[in-house]
């Protein structure tokens, strides 16, 4: 798909003089809204207090009196990466602040669908837990936490997600996206909640005087930020100032070694060095073998990989790991071959015309894979796209997940959906960017028609091609090894801080495919030759030697083979010039 290259508007780096910044990533900062040098400042000190968080003090008020009297605590965590690290974190510094019953349980997608669920609550009463401590879910659970409220279990709630009006009657909800909750950020993650409100009841077990009663060493809660970055960068939220301190700090404890079994494990699996992991990392290559076993198995195998402290333990629940994001690879890439002969019959039927909001459905498609499925699709059509699979538990409904584009707020289309046509969403939930819901299977053609209706109408005009926003670009002398090492540093880059990006035109001097779906580029910029590199292009499409210039949007690459290091470029758009 042609996507049109825009820069940014205006830069003013005078603020950076005395930081003796490279120009270039001045620059770059300039554009990410970065006014003053305190906002590049990640240091723990700088973190938003727990204090303006709605409800903590009476979380913190129900946990402690649960640790107190050593009750039974049961954490109920989601089953994607947020809500895996999530769980670890509960679980190990809930343990490390003394409370010995503890245990934890994620409900298994297929069997208990999404979050605190009356049918969950059901399977534990026979084993019936004082407290339930929800992490990365929740908000929305007003039946589960009702039914729990009838078998006398005290239920907290921690969640991110958008809050409904009515709230479920819980004995707290903590969540920055409640209403009247005066917390700055709203973007953070599950796991970062759960941080928050660990926080707060470690204050409160201080002032106890807890830990010097019962001989416990306090914790230091940062020596589990490795946990913290993991889950915020996988879950793909806004990297605001006091999220990028959370990220920042963890990666600093996973390139010291100061990180958890589980995480050394995954990422030593991953073929990523520890003393140079980035937010990337997580994000490409650790967290999507997290997801994969709530995806295709049981998130269980992700937690306990969390809570590994054996070095032999871990790496064996890795490797089952990695086993699984193999086998989702492939259930992945065979369904986008069917999304893309079911879009180009959408295309055929309407005269070459999509919908503007895209609805997909396979009777064979795995529930557990449609999220991802759903995003691969939204970013190479640029339209927003929600993918349907039938639900595991009932065949007459349909399990939805649901992807964005910037400027269409998801939950938004559907509420308002739900408002007008109520027979037809059964429930849903999520973020801006991302929501799940049900449906019933008869009304799937009706539905088709409605999101496409809503989604026209939020957007008013229809949309275009895709614009990439660049950061400029470089003169010969910036393609520099120092220059793309500061950059590689100078984040953690992600959703709403991303990585700098560049363009250009480059005359092409060889091009080459490599394992049958990377192109090898080498690019003459004038005084010396440069290696670029794009991934997963069609090969049906290149090599192709009737073009002799390129154009690029790229970043800065490092590419590492036998100790060596070379500059190159990764081309994240690709066009060819003919002249």
């Amino acid at each position: 798909m042609k996507k049109k290259i825009a820069h940014y508007s205006g830069q003013d780096i005078t603020c950076f003089e005395s930081l003796n910044l490279h120009p270039i990533l001045a620059r770059v900062y300039s554009h990410r809204n970065i006014h003053q040098v305190s906002q590049l400042d990640n240091s723990l000190s700088n973190l938003l207090l727990y204090h303006h968080l709605l409800n903590i003090e009476e979380a913190v008020a129900v946990i402690y009196q649960a640790i107190q009297a050593q009750e039974k605590i049961l954490i109920i965590g989601d089953y994607d990466a947020d809500g895996a690290t999530s769980t670890a974190l509960m679980m190990r510094v809930l343990r490390a602040f003394g409370a010995r019953n503890i245990s934890y349980l994620v409900p298994n997608r297929f069997d208990f669908g999404y979050g605190l669920t009356p049918t969950l609550v059901e399977s534990i009463g026979k084993d019936k837990p004082d407290l339930i401590i929800t992490v990365d879910n929740g908000i929305a659970s007003h039946e589960g936490v009702e039914l729990a409220n009838s078998f006398g279990i005290n239920v907290v709630i921690t969640d991110h997600h958008i809050s409904p009006d009515e709230l479920p009657k819980a004995a707290a909800i903590v969540n920055p996206n409640q209403k009247n909750d005066l917390f700055e950020s709203k973007n953070l993650a599950g796991v970062g909640v759960a941080f928050y409100l660990l926080m707060a009841l470690r204050a409160k077990l201080r002032a106890e005087h807890w830990f010097e009663k019962n001989n416990i060493e306090e914790p230091n809660l940062a020596n589990h930020l490795d946990l913290v970055a993991l889950g915020t960068v996988a879950d793909i939220v806004t990297l605001d100032h006091n999220n990028r301190i959370l990220v920042q700090q963890g990666l600093a404890r996973i390139r010291s070694e100061k990180c958890c079994e589980g995480i050394r494990a995954l990422i030593d699996i991953s073929n990523r060095k520890l003393s140079s992991i980035t937010a990337a990392d997580l994000g490409f290559a650790i967290g999507p073998r997290l997801n994969a076993a709530g995806r295709l198995e049981d998130m269980s195998i992700g937690i306990e990989c969390l809570l590994a402290d054996d070095k032999v333990c871990a790496r064996e629940l890795a490797e089952t790991l990695n086993r699984l994001n193999q086998e989702r690879r492939v259930i992945e890439n065979s369904m986008q071959l069917e999304a893309v002969s079911i879009l180009e019959k959408i295309k055929f039927k309407q005269d070459q015309k999509l919908p503007t909001g895209v609805c997909l459905f396979n009777e064979s498609w795995h529930q557990g894979v449609i999220g991802i499925l759903a995003s691969r699709v939204k970013d190479s059509i640029n339209r927003p796209v929600i993918a349907f699979a039938v639900d595991s538990d009932n065949q007459n409904y349909l399990k939805g997940s649901a992807r964005s584009v910037s400027g269409l707020p998801m939950c938004d289309v559907l509420s308002n959906i739900s408002m007008n046509h109520p027979e037809i969403i059964i429930k849903f939930g999520g973020h801006a960017m991302a929501a799940g819901l049900t449906i019933a299977k008869n009304h799937f053609k009706t539905f088709l028609k409605v999101f496409d209706d809503e989604v026209k109408q939020i957007l008013k005009q229809p949309l275009t091609e895709e614009i990439m926003l660049s950061d400029g670009k470089l003169t010969p002398e910036d393609f520099t090894l120092t220059l793309a090492e500061q950059i590689k540093f100078a984040g953690p880059w992600g959703e709403g801080f991303p990585e700098p990006l560049f363009d250009g035109e480059f005359v092409v001097v060889d091009q080459r495919l490599l394992g049958q779906k990377h192109l090898k580029l080498t690019l003459d910029l004038g005084s010396h030759l440069i290696d670029a590199i794009a991934f997963n292009i069609d090969p049906n499409e290149w090599p192709n030697f009737r073009y002799n210039k390129v154009r690029l949007a790229f970043s800065l690459d490092i590419n590492e083979y036998r100790e060596r290091k070379q500059l190159q470029l990764l081309a994240h758009y690709l066009e060819g010039i003919q002249e």
